[in-house]
């Protein structure tokens, strides 16, 4: 009996028992589709978090005022500004492998245009600032070293800023007011969308640091040259470490902290927690698609079992091939390829289920998810093995019967 006609024989005897053959087939498309799936969903989680990382900017380091104590307790980073825009300054100049230091001060306020009154966060920058965020602008313009001096009244609004101010409308030219302060707008920035914190980097004003301080946060907060942070850009292929070690005994050094005492600064190297994010990622994608192939090697002892029930059933007319001249390795191959056809079948059908699954979860549970075709061929492959591997022994069973006692089987 030729190839062809053993896969002949053994879509016959499938279809005889049709309703026997789906039941066996539902573990292996269950388990095709959870794989498929389940990668897909965690996939589709590594690229938000790898999206969201670039949204920040490469090889970024951020230096944040320290803590104030009040009462023995300490309040937390920021409580006292104890970095300055000198800081930035000589950060970039002495800090050979820093491209760019950006300070910035940070607040909220209320945003007034026309009759749209929305609360907002306000950040004063330098130029730098965009240069390191790798933040473009997509309509209008930057700052001028004029406006940067003079603390203009002009800034720059994030896209959830100009969707709440300004719907259907052009904001450039445009003013508004914070603090009863009129600003001119004069760009707007590209969509970031969220941070790995889950916070909307759209939804903030920037305007310049000198505007910040003076006219639009001030107080006594930002007094001088303080600032809140320091966005540090260091150059590529520079150790992120090594710069982030010159650059604290910079800081140790210009504000005259003696060895034993704590910074008045904190530093964090935001590639060190992007790794882990990204490392996190994958083991998760790598755990959901282990438990989901779980089922597939259910499904495979579920062919087994059915491939034997088969065999006990069909040993008279096992005994009958052989004996008329049929070879053993003839009966092993058909009963391999039914258990062969019975997975890639399934395999098929999951891979069906596996993809409609992902895109259900992607529509209606707003869950990123990334069909990967090598996940899809890896799945319908692995599908594939688990019947050989499983049909095996069964077919094994079945080549190795005596033919008369085959016969004599009742």
């Amino acid at each position: 009996m030729s190839f062809g006609d053993s896969i002949l024989t053994a879509l016959g005897a499938l279809k005889l028992n049709a309703m026997r053959s789906v039941l066996t087939m539902l573990g292996i498309i269950i388990g095709v589709a959870a794989v498929i799936t389940m990668v897909a969903v965690g996939a589709g989680a590594e690229a938000r978090v790898a999206e969201q990382i670039r949204s920040l900017g490469s090889n970024l380091i951020i230096v944040l005022s320290g803590s104030a104590s009040a009462g023995g307790a300490r309040l937390g980073s920021g409580s006292q500004l104890s970095i300055t825009e000198d800081d930035a300054a000589a950060i970039q100049r002495e800090v050979s492998p820093v491209q760019y230091a950006a300070p910035s001060v940070r607040g909220s306020a209320q945003v007034v245009s026309g009759n749209q009154n929305v609360s907002t966060s306000v950040q004063g920058i330098t130029p730098d600032y965009l240069e390191v965020r790798e933040w473009s602008i997509t309509s209008g313009r930057g700052f001028t070293p004029d406006e940067m001096r003079s603390a203009g009244k002009v800034a720059l609004l994030g896209q959830t800023v100009v969707d709440n101010l300004f719907p259907g409308q052009d904001p450039l030219g445009q003013s508004i007011r914070i603090k009863k302060v009129p600003l001119r707008v004069i760009g707007t920035l590209e969509r970031k969308g969220q941070s790995m914190m889950g916070q909307d980097q759209d939804d903030l004003i920037l305007v310049p640091i000198a505007t910040a301080k003076t006219r639009v946060l001030g107080g006594n907060r930002f007094k001088g040259r303080a600032v809140s942070a320091i966005m540090v850009k260091v150059r590529e292929g520079e150790d992120m470490a090594a710069a982030e070690e010159e650059l604290k005994n910079l800081l140790r050094q210009r504000h005259r902290i003696q060895a034993g005492q704590p910074d008045d600064f904190y530093v964090r190297n935001l590639s060190e927690i992007m790794q882990a994010r990204e490392a996190s990622s994958r083991v998760l994608k790598l755990l959901l698609a282990a438990v989901a192939s779980v089922s597939l090697l259910v499904g495979g002892i579920g062919i087994m079992n059915i491939m034997l029930v088969s065999v006990t059933e069909r040993t008279r007319e096992i005994g009958l091939r052989l004996a008329v001249g049929a070879s053993g390795r003839a009966v092993q191959t058909q009963f391999l390829v039914e258990a062969v056809t019975l997975a890639l079948i399934g395999g098929l059908i999951g891979i069906a289920l596996g993809i409609g699954s992902a895109m259900v979860i992607a529509r209606l549970a707003d869950w990123p998810t990334l069909l990967q075709p090598s996940s899809i061929a890896l799945a319908f492959g692995f599908s594939g093995a688990v019947g050989i591997f499983f049909g095996y022994y069964p077919a094994r069973k079945a080549a190795g019967l005596n033919p008369i006692d085959a016969l004599r089987h009742e």
